[in-house]
């Protein structure tokens, strides 16, 4: 028999919260009153256990709560139904933690992984500086122009805004091949080595087609949207189709009680991604610098024999945060920062400002 360790956080009384986890464990496995539970088999390997349950905070408890790996396999999303399926329709509960005593489901992992994510963007050792083409909305040609500039800037990583899927103003078969054509012309000037990341969307027939787009064009990174495409469907890429580095964005992440570092630390890393964006704490989202610690260490934190994953601290970046959040997050992390260049008197000025401050960051740690 194997467990994964489910910890939940549940707002009740002293004198319910024993029963209230007991239901919790029936609901997140066997899905029926233990008194239903016949098979001896599934009693003994299936049936979801309370390991422990204490205090935390007025009316509040931690239940740890043993689940079998088996009700998983190979699959995502029914690792993530397991965990909070049912119960997240409970507003009381929240999913805090999570623990593998006896293993991890079969799912990918990252195929890259920082070291692999180095050798590809030419970088063995510092911060790394990432940018975002947007706004949504604009052509073909503008978002060309910009990647060229972002890259004649030294940005490592330029990376599709995640509202970029296949709109009509800049439709993924024609804006792929022009941003990348931009790039590879600005990395012969240079002599960098700056890596595009589109956007994958849609279904998997989409997804196909525009993976196809990408191996015809050269890309050397995907991005991509777990919550939005589906974990399981993401999986199944990096096993399959997905041959370079995969950046991962936290759209639809906010809300879900379940705790960041486990939903982007964890999940992420475990069906494939590289690299993973989660909102800095500073800026324009609502995570602590606590909260934004963790994810990075999740993500870096040993599970099985999985690469640790890069972390992409992003939202209200600077340039006057560099140091910073280098201070935050060590020299294995990618800067992203989009609009507050765009917004800059000379974009391309800035661009550079921002670059230079990201490798002047290597020259004082040295």
């Amino acid at each position: 028999m194997k467990w994964m360790h489910v910890t939940y956080r549940i707002a009740a009384s002293a004198e319910i919260v024993a029963a209230r986890a007991e239901a919790l464990a029936r609901e997140q496995s066997v899905e029926c009153p233990a008194a239903a539970v016949t098979d001896p088999r599934v009693r003994e390997a299936v049936m979801g256990r309370v390991l422990g349950i204490e205090a935390d905070g007025p009316s509040h408890f931690r239940a740890r709560i043993a689940l079998a790996l088996e009700t998983v396999g190979d699959d995502a999303g029914q690792l993530l139904n397991m965990w909070f399926g049912n119960v997240s329709l409970q507003p009381d509960v929240c999913l805090v933690d999570v623990a593998w005593p006896d293993g991890l489901p079969a799912l990918p992992g990252p195929r890259f992984g920082v070291a692999g994510v180095r050798e590809r963007l030419g970088v063995a050792r510092g911060a790394m500086a990432c940018t975002a083409l947007k706004p949504v909305g604009s052509s073909v040609a503008a978002l060309a122009a910009l990647a060229g500039m972002a890259a004649r800037a030294g940005f490592h990583l330029i990376k599709d805004d995640h509202g970029l899927a296949d709109p009509v103003s800049a439709p993924f078969a024609a804006r792929v091949p022009a941003i990348q054509a931009a790039v590879d012309a600005a990395n012969r000037e240079t002599g960098g080595r700056c890596v595009y990341a589109p956007n994958l969307s849609g279904g998997p027939r989409a997804v196909q087609r525009q993976l196809a787009v990408c191996r015809d064009a050269g890309v050397g990174a995907v991005m991509l949207c777990p919550l939005v495409l589906g974990v399981s469907q993401v999986a199944e890429l990096v096993r399959e189709e997905i041959a370079v580095p995969v950046l991962a964005h936290p759209a639809l992440g906010g809300n879900l009680r379940i705790d960041p570092a486990v939903l982007f630390g964890t999940l992420f890393r475990l069906i494939g991604a590289d690299m993973v964006i989660f909102p800095n704490h500073g800026g324009r989202f609502s995570y602590d610098a606590a909260t934004c610690r963790r994810i990075a260490a999740a993500l870096a934190a040993p599970l099985g024999g999985h690469r640790p994953a890069l972390p992409v601290p992003a939202g209200g970046m600077t340039t006057g945060r560099v140091g910073e959040m280098c201070a935050s997050y060590g020299e294995d992390v990618l800067l992203l920062v989009g609009g507050a260049l765009l917004a800059a008197d000379s974009p391309a000025q800035a661009m550079g400002d921002f670059v230079r401050a990201v490798r002047g960051q290597e020259a004082a740690h040295g």
